[in-house]
C-alpha cells in the first residue's frame, strides 16, 4: 500500500496578518502552530506532505516554512486558484472569496494518488491526533466489497475547542453507537455557556443548547483518492446552484460534500476520538491562551525546545 500523505490547507494562511512574515510565533523559538502539527506528524509517520497555498504566495511560503522541512520530508506545493472552474464556468465579476475548503481539497487533483489526512494550517490538532489518523490510512480499509467508501474524520469534545473571547464556527456531529459519523451540522456561531455551549442563527435572538461532552469537526479528516472524484464531480452543480444564488460569498465546504455521502450512503465516516485540546488564535486574545499551553506541553515533554 503506498505511503499516506498528509494535505495541509494553508491558501488563507497570513491573510489576517498581510503575509507570513507577520504571524506571531507562539514560543521563544520562533515556531508557529503549524511547525507543532507537522513535528506530530512526522512523529505519527508521515514523510509526505502536501501544502495546498496561493501561488503569489510560494516564494514567502517556502522562505518561511517549506524550506525548513523540505529536508525531513518530501515536500509538495499545488495552488488554489479561484479560476480554477470546470470547464463552462468563470468567475463571477467581482469575487474574491475562496471557493472554500472542498475547492482547496479539489485542487490536489492530480497531485495524490494515496490514502491522505488533511488538516488547517493554523490549527493545533495534538499528537494523539495524527496518530490515529495515520493508522486508520495505514490499516488498508479503502472501499470493501459493499461499495463504499471507508473515511475517518477526527472528532474533539466541544468543551476542548471553544475560546473565552468570543464565539466560533464548529461542525457538530451527529454520532452511531458503532463510532460512525451519522451527520455533520455546521454552526457557525457558537459561545460558551457555563460548562455548556450554545449556538444561534439568528444574530442571537434565539440559542440553542450544546451539552458538555458532544463531538465537533476541526476539519482533520483521513480520506482515499475517491473523495477527489467525488469533489469534483459535485463542484459543478455547487456552481450552478449555491454560487449561483450567492456569487460573491457562497463555499463549497469539505464536510458538506461528506455528509452528503453519508446521506446517499456512498461512505461511512469511522470518528476517531482525541481527548487532546484544540488551540488555535480566533481572536488576537488567543494567542496568550497558545503560548502558555505550548509552554506547559514542552514542560511536560511533549516537545523539545528546538525541533
Amino acid at each position: 500500500m503506498k505511503e499516506p500523505v498528509l494535505v495541509i490547507m494553508a491558501a488563507g494562511m497570513g491573510s489576517r496578518y498581510g503575509g507570513l512574515k507577520q504571524i506571531d510565533p507562539v514560543d521563544g523559538q520562533g515556531h508557529l502552530i503549524i511547525d507543532f502539527s507537522i513535528y506530530d506528524a512526522r512523529k505519527a509517520g508521515f514523510k509526505n506532505i502536501i501544502f495546498i497555498i496561493k501561488q503569489e504566495m510560494e516564494e514567502e511560503f517556502k522562505e518561511v516554512i517549506g524550506n525548513r522541512i523540505s529536508g525531513e520530508v518530501k515536500v509538495t506545493y499545488v495552488y488554489q486558484k479561484l479560476d480554477n472552474l470546470p470547464a463552462g464556468f468563470l468567475v463571477p465579476g467581482g469575487r474574491v472569496k475562496p471557493w472554500g475548503t472542498g475547492h482547496a481539497v479539489l485542487s490536489c487533483l492530480g497531485a495524490v494518488d494515496a490514502p491522505f489526512a488533511v488538516i488547517n494550517a493554523d490549527d493545533y490538532y495534538g499528537s494523539q491526533a495524527f496518530m490515529a489518523i495515520y493508522d486508520f490510512l495505514t490499516a488498508g480499509e479503502g472501499a470493501v466489497e459493499d461499495g463504499k467508501y471507508r473515511y475517518a474524520m477526527v472528532g474533539y469534545l466541544l468543551e476542548n475547542t471553544l475560546t473565552e473571547h468570543g464565539y466560533v464556527a464548529r461542525g457538530v456531529c451527529d454520532i452511531t453507537e458503532e463510532g460512525y459519523l451519522r451527520g455533520i451540522h455546521e454552526r457557525t456561531r457558537i459561545e460558551k455557556c457555563g460548562a455548556d455551549a450554545k449556538y444561534t442563527e439568528d444574530d442571537g435572538a434565539t440559542w440553542t443548547l450544546i451539552p458538555r461532552g458532544s463531538t465537533v469537526s476541526m476539519n482533520m479528516w483521513g480520506f482515499y483518492p475517491s473523495i477527489l472524484r467525488e469533489l469534483e464531480e459535485r463542484f459543478k452543480s455547487f456552481l450552478e446552484q449555491e454560487a449561483s444564488r450567492n456569487p460573491l460569498k457562497a463555499e463549497y465546504f469539505l464536510p458538506t460534500v461528506v455528509g452528503e455521502l453519508l446521506k446517499e450512503d456512498k461512505a461511512t465516516v469511522k470518528v476517531l476520538k482525541s481527548e487532546d485540546r484544540w488551540y488555535g488564535v480566533t481572536y488576537k486574545e488567543d494567542k496568550e491562551v497558545v503560548v502558555k499551553a505550548i509552554a506547559e506541553l514542552k514542560a511536560r515533554g511533549i516537545y523539545p525546545e528546538e525541533f
